[in-house]
């Protein structure tokens, strides 16, 4: 039932190694692939790669290897661009369903650096086209396939001594200098941020002649998306923020063409405000995303099985990350949200409330992203069981840091609700502690509950202000509180709701006097 099969029975056979078969429906879809992207039959290639591949790469290939490149070569004849193509989706294949050994990860490297040289080398714009959502899985997959090597070569312990002889011999394989070499390349070539600084009418100016390309435009666009999530994997979040300056996530930028762009997005960016303390701006971002994904959960399901796994699990990391923001800054959010959060999280973000370690180590591991080290250890030092875990272990425990200092934050927050003054030394007596403890205390509360809250423009721009909800000042030996909530405008939410109500029930009328039948007076 292939689309692409009605020609298969006047297409040329080649003859194939004797020692592999080719299912006929695979040879189809090769060489309608390589038509299809000869042709730039944008429609067709993203049928081919959304569908088609993944449904022979379940039926034939679950346990074992796409056809070499030999073999394919041997179809579509002497194609060096399609070739680098097919085998991005060769080994990101190998990644997905099996277990690369160190040979398919150099390869896989080096066919990206042809991939990408074949795109940044030349002077005019490459004649190829592809879909939006082929385009940012290359990204997303280049900067996968260099935190699952990373991880792999900190990983002394389990290395044989013919893999250690091969990671010497490729000492540059995927060094981060060349990572990020190759996406500010990709965004310097296409003149993304030139165009996103241009006003609208003159960003087709200020992109230039390639840049004006789909191509090079998206590629530069993901690449800044692609920046950010590799700072952060770094665990350099202000610098993560800083590549977003210009880059529109409103719902009709590109990243809206590509969910799985879009959930990413907001989760570094999430990520990042809540590393840097910025509290409110973490849960205005989750919260976002997380009623977007509520709304277009059934399209969602329609998807590559891969990435609705993805966006999943993204989406439980997510939540997780709200619940510790809440804890750290307790505010109002939508109540379709909230009510996923209490069923999922009920339980936890009372012990979170308590102040409970594990809770929020476990939370914390489960939720963030996998940290890297820039700096690899020597192939000939003495294998260590968690080098590879060093990085995580860094954040861990700035992030463990940040709950400790705010531990008695909580429950000076729950007194000072009861009281509209009180002496500090009365209080003080409460917590059990003397009195300028319990003043240091109060200030380290005004300190962490002040920070920048974004309105508008850079990410990383904001006002600052109190999240606290509960302020309060010192005059002598009396601490006065006062309640800064902003009540909700409750009465202006039940207009609205009597508005439709009132509009709905006219239209009702008006089809109903419609559909009587006329009587002759």
């Amino acid at each position: 039932n292939d689309p692409y099969s009605r020609d298969h029975a006047i297409e040329e056979v080649r003859p194939h190694t004797a020692s592999y078969i080719l299912p006929e429906a695979v040879e189809t879809f090769i060489r309608y692939f390589h038509r299809h992207v000869r042709q730039k039959n944008l429609p067709e290639i993203q049928t081919m790669y959304d569908i088609h591949f993944n449904k022979h790469s379940e039926r034939y290939y679950k346990t074992q290897p796409w056809p070499s490149e030999d073999i394919v070569t041997g179809i579509v004849g002497e194609d060096p661009l399609f070739i680098i193509l097919y085998k991005e989706l060769y080994y990101r294949h190998i990644y997905a369903r099996l277990q690369p050994d160190v040979d398919q990860r150099v390869q896989s490297y080096f066919n990206y650096c042809d991939l990408f040289n074949t795109i940044l080398s030349d002077e005019e714009p490459v004649n190829l086209i592809l879909p939006n959502q082929w385009l940012w899985d290359i990204i997303d997959e280049f900067i996968y396939q260099y935190q699952s090597y990373t991880q792999f070569r900190c990983k002394l312990g389990k290395k044989t001594e013919d893999e250690r002889e091969q990671l010497k011999q490729a000492p540059q394989v995927w060094n981060v200098h060349s990572v990020l070499n190759v996406l500010h390349s990709l965004v310097e070539k296409s003149n993304v941020i030139q165009q996103l600084w241009a006003e609208a009418g003159e960003s087709e100016r200020a992109s230039g002649e390639i840049g004006n390309e789909t191509l090079y435009r998206s590629l530069g666009y993901f690449s800044l998306i692609g920046l950010l999530r590799l700072h952060c994997h770094l665990g350099d979040y202000h610098q993560a923020l800083k590549v977003m300056d210009k880059v529109d996530i409103s719902k009709k930028s590109l990243s809206a063409t590509v969910p799985t762009c879009r959930v990413t997005t907001f989760y570094y960016i999430g990520f990042a405000y809540l590393m840097m303390r910025r509290h409110p701006d973490a849960i205005r971002t989750f919260c976002s995303i997380l009623v977007y994904l509520q709304r277009t959960k059934m399209l969602m399901q329609g998807k590559q099985s891969y990435q609705y796994d993805q966006v999943v699990k993204q989406t439980e990391q997510m939540y997780s990350l709200l619940a510790l923001a809440l804890t750290f800054c307790p505010q109002t959010i939508d109540e379709s949200v909230n009510a996923v959060l209490q069923d999922k999280f009920g339980e936890r973000m009372h012990r979170l409330a308590a102040g409970d370690d594990k809770t929020f180590t476990d939370l914390f591991s489960f939720a963030c992203p996998k940290f890297l080290s820039p700096n690899l250890p020597s192939l000939d030092a003495p294998p260590s069981s968690d080098a590879y875990m060093e990085s995580y272990f860094i954040q861990l425990n700035i992030f463990m840091s940040e709950v400790h200092q705010q531990g008695l934050i909580h429950v000076i927050r729950s007194y000072l609700k009861l009281y509209t003054s009180m002496p500090i030394a009365k209080m003080a007596a409460f917590l059990e502690m003397t009195e300028p403890e319990f003043r240091t205390h109060l200030l380290r509360y005004k300190h962490k509950m002040c920070t920048p809250v974004w309105k508008s423009g850079s990410p990383l721009s904001g006002e600052m202000t109190s999240s606290a909800g509960t302020d309060f000042y010192i005059d002598g030996d009396m601490i006065h509180i006062a309640d800064t909530n902003v009540v909700r405008p409750y009465g202006e939410y039940f207009v609205r709701q009597i508005n439709k109500v009132q509009a709905i029930n006219h239209q009702l009328q008006k089809e109903t006097d419609h559909s009587r039948p006329y009587r002759a007076p």
